[in-house]
């Protein structure tokens, strides 16, 4: 949208971007807009959750554009949820105010992807075409355009003087996430195979509470907007997880809790979210979340959710400057594929459908300034990722990486993997053998990046 007049085509796996990361977000947008706060402290906030890893100006970028990004939001028709007249301000772990925007409860993603897919379809400079990229298009070490697989199996060439890749991340290549399917990694396959730089690979973050089903990869997410609403974790007996872990108790940083989850269910066989004290207000409050527990014969006004840590976001990614250029020429990326440095470490709660809005409107608006060099004459080189892996090799990857790179990690166990996978045996195993040896290059824990045999 921000890149009118020049035509844009927008290539997407379905017609209306219903199995991306960003539909799925329950938990909102955060922005300093309530009374006594202010950018200033969205940023501390940001940058402590980020374990200072952070690139800091462009936190306060982002922290300071925020108010302006919900703005536009609205004006896109995205309908916040609100109190009166003032937008409804929620609070989530790792924030010391009350800063989280949502729209429909916790189905805010979905809300805003509908509004802002409504006004896509109406832009006249932009023709949206079903169908996945598998390779990109280079004249020398600059990017020409795309091939892409249409929905019937043709495959069909594209030239583009940009490209932009906005493929989130790689939770599905876990044994247990919240993303749905599609989040592989193949955008950032496809970027390292065009030769990108990477950033921060080593970094993702476990949210604490995914819904606790048996032998299922993608399950639903409990958000953590309920813990913000005076929901507790606890054990089997009851007893607060969260207790003399963290000043924050059940709202700290995401890592610490999940982690402490993790212990939870590997020394007593569970953990669990009480939430009951939500009461009648559960339909109304947490749609999205009643509808997946009710689905699955749980009743969360009656008893306590089972909860597991789940691969959430990617930290890491394809290595951007502030405008989202990559090192490859013409090459762009922007959300959860792309690593401009303002997760640091560990991501800040409601930052990241924040930092998707910010940053593809600034890369929008410089795309609509200015176009790459026009792409010398002559063939085009091919960059793909290569053929995939088959399903046995990948549900062997996805349960060592939740095994070796998961919420507590070790270099023995790590190295073992680095070892044991074949990166001949398909992309994804290519890729995951990337972020095993990131991981094991950083030797110190920190942030989401915690080593038990360096504490």
């Amino acid at each position: 949208l921000s890149a009118a007049p020049r035509p844009v085509v927008l290539v997407s796996r379905d017609a209306g971007c219903g199995d991306s990361a960003s539909a799925l977000a329950q938990g909102g947008i955060a922005a300093a807009i309530g009374p006594g706060d202010d950018p200033h402290a969205h940023a501390h906030d940001t940058l402590l959750a980020g374990a200072g890893h952070n690139d800091a100006g462009m936190v306060r970028w982002l922290c300071v554009r925020a108010p302006a990004t919900i703005a536009w939001l609205q004006r896109q028709g995205v309908p916040f949820d609100r109190e009166g007249d003032r937008l409804s301000l929620g609070r989530e772990g790792g924030h010391g105010r009350n800063r989280i925007v949502h729209a429909g409860g916790d189905a805010s993603g979905r809300v805003l992807v509908d509004a802002l897919a409504a006004r896509v379809r109406a832009a006249s400079h932009v023709r949206w075409q079903v169908g996945e990229v598998h390779a990109l298009l280079l004249h020398g070490d600059a990017v020409g355009g795309v091939r892409l697989r249409e929905a019937g199996g043709g495959s069909v060439e594209i030239a583009a003087r940009d490209v932009v890749l906005a493929t989130g991340g790689i939770g599905a290549a876990y044994a247990r996430t919240s993303n749905p399917v599609g989040a592989d990694g193949a955008g950032l396959a496809l970027g390292l195979a065009a030769g990108a730089r990477a950033r921060d690979l080593e970094f993702v973050q476990f949210h604490p509470t995914g819904l606790d089903l048996p032998a299922a990869q993608c399950v639903p997410l409990v958000t953590e907007a309920l813990r913000g609403a005076g929901a507790h974790l606890c054990d089997v007996h009851g007893r607060w997880l969260m207790a003399g872990v963290h000043g924050q108790v059940d709202l700290a940083p995401r890592d610490v809790v999940a982690r402490r989850v993790a212990r939870a269910l590997r020394e007593d066989g569970g953990a669990w979210l009480d939430a009951r004290a939500i009461g009648d207000g559960w339909p109304s409050r947490f749609p999205t979340v009643f509808a997946a527990c009710r689905a699955h014969g749980i009743d969360p006004r009656a008893v306590p959710i089972p909860v597991t840590p789940v691969a959430h976001f990617h930290m890491g990614g394809l290595a951007v400057d502030r405008d989202g250029a990559t090192s490859v020429p013409g090459l762009h990326a922007v959300g959860e594929v792309a690593c401009n440095g303002v997760h640091g470490a560990n991501r800040l709660a409601s930052n990241s459908l924040l930092e998707g809005v910010t940053c593809g409107r600034r890369l929008g608006r410089r795309l609509a300034r200015e176009a790459s060099p026009c792409a010398r004459g002559g063939a085009f080189r091919v960059a793909e990722a290569g053929a995939g892996a088959g399903d046995p090799q990948l549900a062997w990857l996805r349960a060592q990486l939740w095994h070796a790179l998961g919420p507590e990690r070790d270099g023995s166990t790590m190295h073992a993997l680095a070892g044991a996978i074949d990166p001949a045996a398909g992309w994804q195993a290519a890729l995951a053998r990337r972020l095993v040896l990131a991981a094991l290059q950083r030797r110190a824990s920190l942030g989401a990046h915690w080593r038990t045999d360096a504490p």
